[in-house]
């Protein structure tokens, strides 16, 4: 069946995934373009694959065809492109692992997506998600990902009640500052550990300094005073995989 209306419910509720309330309360959202649609489909989590009409994608899947103007509808970027997949958002679940990273207040979009990816690249078992820290299925952030979220396990926690579960399992907790705790480059090898790294403007939020066991940074010259969080994650998390 080809879908050519905007009114049509289907496609409302398509839209409506741009919706946070909405990818919510469903458990789907959208995303855009032929590598997420793969990696989508790659790792089971492509629920159904959306082509503009006539176009061949052969992925033995539940597939609808929609004309170009609804390909325009639906997308979130300047120049639309003619594939889009409905993806499952992952499964809250306490399956950690020996390697996590919490991320405490983060809010920009591209800094969520680049640390994902260092994530995956550097061997990361798990991602923790604070209540404020941005949505994983924005779509900027989706965007920026590229793909790596299908690849990692990523969970949404209160930190307050999370971090002292992870202490009792004897995880070495490891905040960041900028400055005033131990250089990365000292830090021991650890094979079960937490980094927590926080919000772009303020750090770690007073709590969570709380309940770290020590705190690191990464040594640079006296002409810059901080790095983007994201590029700072990327750093931190290369060394402790060393």
């Amino acid at each position: 069946m080809l879908y050519s209306s905007i009114e049509n419910k289907k496609i409302k509720d398509l839209k409506k995934l741009q919706q946070k309330k909405y990818r919510d309360k469903i458990g789907l959202y959208l995303v855009e373009g032929e590598h997420l649609v793969l990696e989508a489909y790659k790792t089971g989590f492509l629920k159904t694959l959306i082509l503009e009409e006539n176009m061949l994608f052969p992925l033995n899947i539940e597939t609808m065809y929609i004309t170009n103007n609804i390909i325009n509808y639906l997308s979130e970027v300047e120049t639309p492109q003619p594939i889009m997949g409905v993806c499952l958002k992952q499964e809250d679940n306490d399956l950690f692992g020996d390697r996590i990273l919490v991320l405490d207040g983060i809010q920009d979009p591209g800094n969520l997506g680049t640390i994902i990816r260092s994530a995956v690249a550097f061997n990361i078992d798990t991602i923790i998600l604070s209540k404020d820290t941005v949505d994983l299925y924005n779509s900027k952030v989706i965007r920026a990902c590229q793909g790596m979220n299908f690849h990692i396990n990523i969970v949404r926690k209160d930190l307050l009640e999370v971090i002292p579960k992870l202490i009792e399992k004897k995880y070495r907790i490891l905040g960041t500052r900028v400055t005033h705790g131990k250089n990365i480059k000292n830090i021991e090898k650890l094979e079960k550990f937490v980094i927590i790294m926080g919000n772009e403007g303020n750090g770690l939020s007073e709590p969570v300094m709380e309940m770290c066991d020590e705190f690191i940074y990464i040594e640079m010259n006296e002409v810059c005073e901080s790095l983007n969080v994201g590029v700072a994650t990327s750093i931190i998390l290369y060394e402790l995989d060393k």
